[in-house]
Formats: structure tokens, sequence, C-alpha cells
């Protein structure tokens, strides 16, 4: 163990200066601190900030009173405008069902246009992967056959069967 660990576990005294120990200390800064803030006159510039923010508030109110007052008169302004816009709304709503009703049949023809359209490609899609699988059936079953073949090959084809098969050929080969 090192000589610091010993004194921290034999329950070494709390270092000191001049007397006073580490809280002490820390008041002592904290009063100089705050002496310093007061005789350098921040509560007062701090004062006058939150007087200039009071000001600036009560503007600010008086202003919003203002505004008050001019959207209750523009209220009633548009209130008049308000009826005479329901009236042309009326009208422009009777427009907008007969434009309606004609888009509503126009959409159900190119709907069906469009069913049509894709019920065909569909098709087309079904067939093209349907030959796609058969294909490829095809080719795994040749494959398979091909695989099957070497293997009956292998089994079947022994030193007998390789020395007759030389023979042949070299009689062949003597004869031609």
């Amino acid at each position: 163990m090192t000589d610091l660990t010993l004194i921290l576990a034999e329950g070494a005294a709390e270092p000191t200066a001049f007397g006073l120990n580490a809280t002490v200390w820390v008041s002592i800064a904290m009063l100089v601190f705050l002496g310093i803030l007061v005789w350098k006159g921040v509560p007062g510039a701090i004062a006058a900030m939150l007087d200039k923010r009071i000001a600036d508030i009560s503007k600010q109110l008086n202003e919003a009173e203002q505004l008050r007052l001019d959207a209750e008169s523009l209220k009633a302004e548009y209130e008049a405008k308000l009826a005479d816009a329901a009236k042309e709304a009326e009208e422009m709503r009777a427009r907008a069902d007969a434009e309606a009703e004609a888009l509503v049949a126009k959409a159900k023809a190119d709907a069906t246009a469009l069913i049509a359209r894709r019920k065909q490609m569909a098709e087309e899609r079904i067939a093209a992967a349907e030959a796609n699988a058969l294909a490829e059936v095809r080719t795994a079953a040749a494959k398979a056959a091909t695989e099957a073949a070497a293997k009956l090959i292998a089994d079947k084809h022994d030193a007998a069967a390789d020395k007759a098969l030389i023979d042949q050929a070299i009689a062949s080969v003597a004869k031609g």
C-alpha cells in the first residue's frame, strides 16, 4: 500500500490551513465574492435592467391593447364580408357539385380502363413466370438425369469393365 492509502486507512485528520478547514475557506471566499459584487454595484445594475424590462413589458401591454381594439374593428368588418362570402360560397358549392359528378363519372371510366390494363399486365406476368418456371424445371430435370447417369456409370464401371473397354479400343485401332 502507498503512504497516502495508509494515512487514509488510519483515519487521518482533515487538512486545514491557518487552523480553518475547507468549508470555512469556501464560506470566506463566497463572502468576499458577494462583497465585491456589492462594491462594484452589480445589484444596482440588475435593478436597472429589471426596471427597463418592466418598462418594455408595459409598452408591449399598451401595444397589445391597441391591437385588440384594432382586431375588434376588423372582426366587425370581416363579419359583414363573411355574410357575402357565404352567399358566394353556396353558389360555388352548387357549381362544384356539378363538376364533382362529372369528375366521378370520368374517374369511374378511367378506373375501369386502368383495371383492365393492370389485369392484362398481370396475366402477361403470370404467363412469363410460368414459362420461366417450366424452363427451370426442365433444366433441373436435365441436370438430375445427367447426375444420375454419371453416378450409374461410376457405380457400374469397375476395373474389369475398364479393361474390356481398353481391349476393345486397342482392337479397333489395330484393325483400322
